[in-house]
């Protein structure tokens, strides 16, 4: 009984599971906003083209 209740106490992976958490919820926004997202970058990047002429 003491092992698994070392085991229940052991914080190793805890590290790992926020940063696949942290990964899964930034995926999430993208696949959500993926619209948004996409009308945005491209506006920037028409924006780069044009004004890059000026240069």
């Amino acid at each position: 009984m003491l092992g698994f209740k070392n085991f229940l106490m052991d914080e190793e992976g805890v590290g790992v599971v926020e940063m696949v958490l942290i990964v899964v919820v930034l995926i999430g926004l993208v696949l959500i906003f993926k619209k948004q997202l996409t009308s945005i970058v491209t506006d920037i990047f028409g924006t780069i083209k044009d004004r890059s002429g000026e240069i």
